[in-house]
């Protein structure tokens, strides 16, 4: 195991009815902006809860946050906060409001003239302004850690920031908010933990014994609870444990001692800026063609993988890797998620390539070695087509 160091300061406030607890983890005397998006909160309820605990608290209201926090609209917000005298936010909502929060966050402490430069230039924020999380829709894990992915659609970029002082002070996890959320968005949620988990394990052995397991457990829960959450939305169990896989998945946990990779994420962010796919989406078209493609470097984790995760016990090493692969695209389809660029546009030709181009002029390396190059990624996206 690698050496590290692990520090979470998010206080996780888990279970049912727990958006009442909100008023005592926001200071009586703060100017809060709460933020949110698109207004389903306000058709399932949890406005209502939400803005009850705050009652006694000053709370001016940003909605309109769209699934992919758009860089344009949070500058809208980030003169509010300005205007306003803001010194708290609130987000109430799924991975996309709780990343737009944090660029909020970075961004009304920041010196510079123009807060994209944050995402360009990779400046890690220290010291944000304090914000808290209602989380309503699992996936991203966003609720407890420091990292945010932003978009800004008049250059169809899709970049990512963080830094020790984006940690929500707290997150309030309440399985119960799942029961209105469709089916679509579910599977994307499972989906996207699900890939977070490999990216932080599908890598090469390194005898983290423990790190692998709890990697393993994660993933053998979300295929469980999968089908169980999908069926029926309000049956509570499976909820819970849909819900805290998807924090437990990229709360910093797992990732610790071990090497990471992100590069199906890398490139599926392109492909979200380029074609406006869901994240999620992105991901199941990139994993397959990327194991595939680095199928020497990784079929050792690979075989692990599916002999503890999918209990595929035949073959060789190679055989098990390559049956793991299959069980993973069977598994998203049986979510129904496709699994080819193709199925969501028509438009993909060239795709590779402008993504190579993309990581080119950024001087991007990916992958658990930093040894895969733009052009590795043209090659992993054409398979992807």
């Amino acid at each position: 195991m690698n050496n590290f160091e692990f520090k979470n300061p998010t206080k996780i406030i888990f279970g049912k009815d727990t958006i009442e607890k909100l008023n005592k983890e926001i200071p009586e005397d703060a100017k809060v902006l709460m933020l949110y998006g698109g207004g389903s909160i306000k058709k399932n309820g949890i406005y209502d809860q939400v803005k009850t605990a705050l009652s006694g608290i000053e709370v001016i209201e940003f909605g309109g946050i769209p699934a992919n926090p758009e860089y344009a609209i949070l500058m809208e917000a980030l003169q509010v906060i300005k205007d306003e005298k803001i010194n708290y936010l609130l987000a109430v909502g799924g991975g996309s409001v709780i990343d737009g929060t944090k660029f909020l966050s970075a961004a009304a402490v920041y010196d510079g003239d123009t807060p994209w430069d944050i995402l360009t230039e990779n400046i890690r924020t220290k010291k944000g302004m304090p914000f808290g999380t209602v989380l309503t829709l699992p996936a991203t894990g966003s609720e407890m850690n420091s990292g945010s992915v932003i978009t800004r659609a008049e250059t169809k970029e899709k970049l990512a920031m963080g830094g020790p002082g984006l940690f929500p002070e707290f997150s309030i996890l309440d399985p119960q908010v799942i029961k209105s959320i469709p089916e679509r968005q579910l599977a994307n949620g499972i989906t996207d933990a699900f890939t977070h988990v490999l990216e932080q394990y599908m890598t090469y052995p390194i005898d983290a014994l423990l790190q692998d397991r709890f990697a393993e457990s994660i993933l053998q829960t979300l295929i469980e609870v999968a089908p169980k959450v999908l069926k029926d939305p309000t049956d509570y169990k499976p909820a819970a444990d849909f819900m805290w896989s998807c924090t437990m998945a990229l709360n910093g946990l797992i990732q610790k001692g071990v090497p990471g990779d992100w590069a199906v994420h890398m490139m599926g962010h392109e492909l979200t800026a380029l074609f406006g796919i869901d994240h999620a989406r992105t991901l199941a078209v990139i994993a397959p063609s990327h194991y595939k493609y680095n199928f020497e470097a990784k079929k050792e984790k690979l075989a692990q993988y599916g002999e503890r995760v999918w209990n595929i016990t035949e073959g060789s090493i190679d055989d098990k890797a390559y049956a793991a692969i299959e069980k993973t695209e069977e598994f998203f389809h049986e979510l129904g998620i496709d699994t080819k660029l193709s199925d969501y546009t028509k438009e993909y030709e060239g795709t590779a390539e402008e993504i190579s181009k993309r990581f080119t002029d950024r001087g991007w390396k990916l992958g658990e070695r930093q040894a895969l190059m733009p052009e590795d990624a043209q090659k992993i996206v054409k398979m992807a087509y």
